[in-house]
């Protein structure tokens, strides 16, 4: 009997693609920006297999395949422009993916597993200032507009703004929130990555805010229903997100990095500032380890230093 081809194929990397993306979503429980990226690091590898191999990948010449043969993809993305850490990235999910292979394929090749990404100098997380995000909420506040569908979008971002700033969600966890969970309480159970529960205490301001959103906003009754709607009644996606949050930095001259994400780093950072313990802060944010909060203390001295190189008469 002829083999079969393309995903029905049992023993093609486009089937075993669709299978890995599976357990992603059911067994690991990975984000959706996982799952994206993953995804589409593997439809990536699959493309570059097929022009390095001159035939279509196979579980065959996936266990076949050498350390050379994944060194050439990735100088393959590195050609066309990606950094050291992106790099890394790309060599994480094939990690992932030959692991997966591992256990339900019976694929057993050590070649990706032996490889070490890129050495790449640490970034240290970018957070927004106190007085920018107390500008940035404000301007979105307050910006004059004439109808009242802007608005109520106006009310929306600045409750966004403010939860991610005053509760320091991730831009994924604050648009998961759902109606039933409006009237804010004192606190919010959050699902972080990896299903991952935890209770982040909610300031006043944010409650507030919240509620004036939701008096103004045309859509949403039932408990089930998002918290954040889109101009059309959609649920608010990441990139309408960043789409106004783009516009609020561009009106108030901030620089590229004034992201929601920046505005979840100011929360970490502003708090260590005024005296929280790592531990603490560690558990607000969901962090897994302890060494990514840390992070937040090299941001507290690197400000420092500045200020001294900048004060400091001897300096």
């Amino acid at each position: 009997m002829a083999a079969k081809s393309g995903t029905d194929d049992p023993r093609s990397l486009a089937h075993w693609r669709r299978r890995f993306a599976l357990y992603l979503k059911a067994e690991r429980r990975a984000s959706a920006y996982t799952m994206r990226n993953y995804g589409a690091t593997l439809e990536r590898f699959d493309d570059f297999l097929i022009g390095h191999l001159g035939r279509a990948a196979t579980l065959d010449a996936l266990a076949a395949l050498e350390t050379r043969d994944i060194r050439a993809f990735l100088a393959a993305r590195r050609n066309e422009g990606l950094e050291p850490p992106s790099i890394k990235l790309e060599l994480s999910a094939l990690k992932s993916f030959f692991r997966f292979l591992r256990k339900w394929a019976d694929v057993d090749n050590d070649a990706v597993a032996m490889m070490r990404g890129p050495k790449a100098k640490p970034r240290l997380p970018r957070p927004v200032g106190k007085a920018d995000a107390d500008a940035l909420i404000e301007a979105a506040q307050t910006t004059r507009t004439s109808t009242r569908q802007q608005t109520w979008e106006q009310a929306r971002d600045a409750a966004l703004i403010t939860l991610l700033y005053g509760a320091g969600l991730r831009i994924s966890e604050a648009l998961s929130l759902r109606r039933g969970d409006a009237p804010l309480e004192e606190t919010l159970r959050i699902k972080g990555k990896g299903a991952k529960m935890r209770a982040v205490p909610v300031i006043d301001a944010a409650r507030e805010a919240v509620e004036a959103y939701l008096a103004l906003c045309p859509y949403g009754a039932d408990t089930d229903d998002p918290l954040f709607f889109s101009a059309r009644g959609k649920p608010l996606s990441p990139a309408l997100a960043q789409r106004a949050m783009r516009r609020l930095r561009a009106a108030l001259g901030l620089p590229d990095s004034a992201t929601p994400h920046a505005l979840r780093h100011a929360f970490a950072t502003h708090l260590l500032a005024a005296g929280g313990d790592l531990r603490s802060i560690q558990e607000l944010l969901g962090h897994s380890s302890l060494a990514a909060t840390q992070r937040y203390t090299k941001i507290d001295a690197a400000a420092l230093l500045n200020v001294y190189d900048k004060a400091h008469p001897r300096a």
